[in-house]
């Protein structure tokens, strides 16, 4: 297993094993969460849902590189691995991911502020700011990837802060755990 893996798998498990003591202690400190059944809390769960899906997407990208040793992350990823199947019957596919990522990106923001302001955001649960802030972190730093008059050492920084795969962990586990607390 290589350095790398093994972080990512540390990251994840430290992520995962905090969220878990900050949920037993909001479960015990603040009382549940009454839904409110109007018809903007409804249309904000299907948004949410659909949120989901467009993530999904996204690093569904990122595995599909990660799987067939694609780009750099993979590379510092899994060094010495190398994919069973021919990369090649994939390039259309990845370009076309690689095409769409921003749209897809700039739909999930979209899509997941709306859910928030339909839904409603309990400031107390520290999950849920957390998100957002991420969502916005990758928001922005990939815009300034992709603008144009972005110049080149915020382009490169911006490259560098977006593809961390630690926010999109963060990301999965505080929205899993924060959803759990008022479901």
């Amino acid at each position: 297993m290589s350095a790398e893996l093994r972080k990512i798998l540390f990251f994840t498990l430290a992520t995962v094993l905090i969220s878990i003591g900050y949920y037993l202690f909001i479960s015990v400190k603040y009382p549940a969460i009454e839904e409110h059944e109007t018809i903007l809390f409804e249309i904000g769960e299907g948004l949410g849902e659909i949120a989901l899906w467009l993530v999904v997407f996204i690093y569904l990208r990122t595995l599909l590189k990660v799987v067939l040793g694609k780009g750099g992350f993979s590379k510092r990823l899994l060094p010495s691995y190398s994919s069973p199947v021919d990369a090649r019957y994939f390039k259309t596919l990845i370009t076309y991911l690689d095409r769409t990522h921003i749209y897809f990106g700039i739909a999930a923001i979209a899509v997941s502020l709306l859910h928030v302001v339909m839904v409603g955001l309990p400031m107390h649960i520290l999950f849920f700011p957390a998100v957002l802030a991420l969502l916005l972190w990758q928001g922005a730093f990939g815009m300034f990837i992709s603008w144009r008059y972005s110049p080149k050492e915020l382009r490169k920084f911006s490259y560098l802060v977006h593809a961390q795969l630690f926010t999109g962990i963060m990301m999965g586990v505080f929205a899993y755990f924060g959803h759990l607390l008022i479901d």
